[in-house]
């Protein structure tokens, strides 16, 4: 069963992890989909890899022009935007007395701002087009808590959790559902980007915090970005018409909301 057939899709950080097996999720249940990533080099060759009824676009969420950009040329390319889902976002840790003004410029401009204003002008597209839509963020379990090394990226995620409630709550009566996916530990080329930072900020060895996180976890493992995909799938479909300003976890265990 196609679940979302004929729908039309854009993915923001669409070309690697839990964006591109999104992407993938997605044409597998009948959408079509533009895959929207910084680099045009990664946005065509993810869009080689998924093959038919994948569209891809340059954009960079962490500036205005750069997400009105590329919402207009994904509603060129797709026709309209039934389902958004809000994935970008980049990751840096510091202790408190470390953190940068850049670092948390950075982190907020696109975990925040970059969500908040490419949900906006998708919205307003949705509006106009008058059939309603779907919104779903990334957020994260670290939005859930804090760390001792993650205080911007935490905000960040927390912030996104916020924002889907109040966006929920204020989308609803055009008809537009506005959701979040809280993932714990997935397995992806940005873990590996984290573990190195963790690996310089305590001294470990290469990949010694990944081994370190998935014993922590209850299920005993990182989980992928298929298992995030499938509940986007979910939340895009028509079996969450009802689900209103949630946010799931996808973290095996990790959060238990």
């Amino acid at each position: 069963m196609e679940r979302l057939a004929g729908k039309k899709a854009l993915i923001t950080g669409g070309a690697r992890g839990i964006g591109l097996a999104t992407a993938r999720a997605f044409l597998a249940e009948g959408a079509e989909v533009c895959v929207a990533d910084l680099h045009q080099a990664s946005v065509d060759a993810a869009v080689a890899s998924l093959g038919a009824g994948a569209f891809g676009i340059a954009m960079n969420v962490g500036t205005q022009e750069g997400i009105e950009a590329g919402v207009a040329a994904a509603v060129a390319a797709l026709g309209r935007i039934d389902v958004l889902v809000n994935n970008a976002g980049v990751y840096d840790l510091a202790a408190i007395v470390d953190v940068t003004r850049e670092s948390y410029d950075r982190l907020f401009a696109v975990n925040v701002a970059g969500t908040l204003f490419t949900m906006q002008a998708v919205a307003k597209a949705m509006i106009a087009g008058g059939q309603g839509g779907k919104i779903i963020n990334l957020a994260s379990q670290a939005g859930r808590r804090g760390e001792p090394l993650g205080a911007v990226y935490c905000a960040t995620k927390a912030a996104v959790i916020s924002l889907t409630q109040s966006a929920g709550l204020n989308l609803i009566r055009h008809g537009i559902t506005v959701n979040a996916i809280a993932p714990g530990v997935i397995e992806s080329d940005m873990w590996d980007h984290v573990d190195a930072l963790f690996a310089r900020a305590e001294g470990l060895a290469i990949g010694e915090k990944k081994r370190q996180v998935a014993a922590g976890v209850p299920f005993g493992r990182f989980g992928t970005g298929e298992e995030v995909a499938a509940m986007a799938v979910f939340l895009g479909s028509a079996d969450a018409d009802y689900v209103v300003g949630q946010t799931y976890g996808v973290d095996g265990g990790n959060w238990l909301a």
